[in-house]
């Protein structure tokens, strides 16, 4: 079974993630076919590049039955993080357009993954969770980046409370940028497409650098960042204790 889905026309790549039945998560198998993805996009030069998902879930985040069962969970973690955090800086400074299409819950690394679109498009269904802190872990995937949109109060609530945002109120913070009826995703994520890959690639992708190298010129140093904290705190007692309470589904005892 293929993990994600590429397929190309028209100078538009389409990279569905593709494994509905366990939520689209976060593995090196899955990050792995993602970033082949990305890549194959930006050989066959797509002026557009739309990601999209499967299922009930656009991601769930980390497959932390994995992180438990890994040997070296700091190793494992660190290798994984590097993976998704190459996937997300080709996004970030890929010449096509980005489109994100979140028809469902976007949570742990997922979040970051659906924002590293340059618009996002939401089900009014959908819905944004940084959970990490809750298995004892810090976030990762590209989550510090979220501050430049969302604010840094609104993102250290998300981080450190673990609440959801709504598809609504991450429009209203300037991440997403059309909230529309679930049945009518599909619809308009076609016709924001059309209107991008009938555009001057050239003038979107000089926009798209200028504006991101404006608010975050140098992205990779905050995602190394991120893989260091993260792989610290999976080898911590509060780390592997949060990972295992969900992989045995109680409630974790901190120290």
């Amino acid at each position: 079974m293929s993990l994600v889905r590429y397929e190309h026309a028209d100078g538009v790549a389409r990279i569905t993630l593709a494994d509905p039945e366990h939520g689209n998560p976060v593995h090196p198998e899955s990050v792995a076919a993602l970033h082949e993805a990305v890549r194959r996009a930006r050989r066959d030069a797509a002026k557009v590049v739309v990601l999209a998902a499967e299922g009930r879930f656009f991601s769930v985040g980390g497959d932390l039955g994995a992180f438990a069962a890994a040997e070296d969970v700091q190793v494992f973690i660190d290798d994984l993080a590097e993976a998704l955090h190459r996937v997300v800086g080709e996004l970030v400074r890929s010449d096509a357009v980005v489109v994100t299409v979140v028809q469902g819950t976007a949570a742990g690394a997922g979040f970051p993954l659906a924002a590293a679109g340059d618009i996002v498009l939401a089900a009014d269904t959908a819905k944004f969770s940084l959970a990490y802190t809750k298995v004892g872990l810090s976030p990762d995937g590209g989550s510090s980046l979220l501050v430049h949109t969302l604010g840094l109060h609104r993102t250290l609530r998300l981080a450190i409370l673990g609440d959801l945002l709504t598809a609504q109120e991450a429009a209203d913070a300037g991440l997403v940028a059309r909230v529309v009826p679930a049945a009518e995703l599909a619809d308009v994520t076609e016709q924001v497409v059309a209107t991008l890959a009938a555009g001057s690639g050239t003038a979107n992708a000089a926009a798209k650098r200028l504006l991101r190298e404006a608010v975050v010129p140098a992205p990779e140093g905050a995602l190394r960042k991120e893989t260091l904290s993260i792989r610290a705190l999976a080898g911590s007692p509060d780390g592997r204790e949060g990972v295992a309470a969900f992989v045995e589904k109680r409630a974790p005892r901190f120290g």
